[in-house]
C-alpha cells in the first residue's frame, strides 16, 4: 500500500516520505479499514517534529475516516464495508491513518453517519472526544456559565456545541473577527477578543461580576494567571492542553479552592472511552454537533 512515513525527527519537508509499505492484515478483534481521509492533529506534529519514537519507521496521524474492507478472527462479518471514523490509530502504534489501509481494534474503527464525509469523520477523533470529555468533566449542565478558551480551536468548536446541547451558557476567547465568527456558528452566546479586550472585565460585566462557573484550558501556560480574574469560588478548571511549564496563581486557587482537572485524550480508560465514544455519536446524530473542516 502506499502511505506516508518518516524515519527520523525533524521539520515535515526534510523527513516525510511517500512510499510503498507492506499493507497490513487484521488479527485477532481487528478491522481493516481503506482510509479516504487522515486528520492532522498538534499532537502528530509534536510527536514527528521533536518526541523520539521507539518504532524505526512510523506512519503518523490518530484520526482518520474510511470503510472497513476485511475483518479478523472474532469480529462479525456484518462490519463490512461499514463507514467508520477511528480514534487512537498511531497511540502507541507504529503505523497510522497517513495510508491507504489501518488495521487496528475494531473497537477503535465507530460507525460513521451516513450524513458525515470521510472528511468530516477524518475530524472527529481527537478533537470531539477530548470536548465531549472535557465538558463531562466539567460538569456542564443547565445554568452553567462555562468559558472556553480559544473558540475557534477544533476542540472549542466542539466543547462550544455540547454545552450548548446541556443548556449551558458559553463565553469565549478569540483573537480576531473571523475567529469570533466562527465560535458564534458553534453556538458561543458571548466572545470576547484577548487581544483587544480586557477578558476579566467583559466577563465581570457578562456575569454580574460573578464569574464563570467553569473553563476548558486549551493552553494553560498561557492563560493560569487570568484564571483568578474570570472564575468563581470553587469552580473548575478542565486542562487538555499546555506548554511544557506553566506559572499557576497558587494562593488564588487555594483561597478560592478552585479545581484544576488535567487529562490527556490518548489515555481515557475504557468506561471513560466509551462514554464518549457514545455521547459523540449522539451528538452527531441528534444534529446537536457538526464537524467544521
Amino acid at each position: 500500500m502506499r502511505a506516508v512515513f518518516y524515519e527520523a525527527n525533524g521539520p515535515a519537508r526534510d523527513v516525510l516520505r511517500i512510499g510503498d509499505v507492506e499493507t497490513p492484515s487484521p488479527g485477532v478483534g481487528e478491522v481493516r479499514v481503506r482510509l479516504y481521509a487522515s486528520g492532522v492533529n498538534p499532537s502528530d506534529v509534536k510527536s514527528r517534529g521533536h518526541r523520539k519514537s521507539p518504532f524505526p519507521l512510523v506512519i503518523p496521524h490518530s484520526d482518520g475516516a474510511g470503510e472497513i474492507e476485511a475483518v479478523g478472527p472474532g469480529v462479525a462479518k456484518s462490519r463490512l464495508g461499514e463507514r467508520v471514523w477511528i480514534w487512537n490509530g498511531q497511540w502507541q502504534r507504529p503505523f497510522g491513518t497517513a495510508a491507504e489501509f489501518i488495521a487496528l481494534p475494531a473497537a477503535q474503527a465507530v460507525p460513521l453517519p451516513d450524513a458525515l464525509s470521510f472528511e468530516e469523520g477524518a475530524a472527529l477523533g481527537i478533537p470531539a472526544l477530548t470536548a465531549y470529555h472535557a465538558i463531562e468533566l466539567a460538569g456542564v449542565g443547565q445554568g452553567t456559565t462555562l468559558l472556553v478558551s480559544g473558540g475557534a480551536g477544533a476542540v472549542s468548536q466542539f466543547a462550544i456545541q455540547f454545552a450548548k446541547a446541556r443548556g449551558a451558557t458559553v463565553i469565549s476567547t478569540i483573537s480576531s473577527p473571523d475567529k469570533a465568527m466562527a465560535a458564534r456558528e458553534a453556538g458561543a452566546d458571548h466572545c470576547i477578543d484577548y487581544k483587544r479586550e480586557n477578558v476579566g472585565d467583559r466577563i465581570a460585566d457578562i456575569t454580574g461580576r460573578r464569574g464563570v462557573d467553569a473553563i476548558t484550558e486549551m493552553d494553560l501556560t498561557a492563560n493560569a494567571g487570568l484564571i483568578p480574574a474570570v472564575l468563581r469560588p470553587k469552580g473548575k478548571v478542565v486542562v487538555y492542553g499546555t506548554g511544557a511549564e506553566a506559572t499557576i496563581p497558587a494562593f488564588a486557587f487555594l483561597a478560592n479552592s478552585i479545581q484544576l482537572d488535567f487529562f490527556l485524550i490518548y489515555q481515557l480508560d475504557a468506561q471513560q472511552r466509551e462514554r464518549a465514544v457514545a455521547g459523540v455519536t449522539r451528538a452527531l446524530a441528534q444534529g446537536e454537533a457538526v464537524a467544521r473542516i
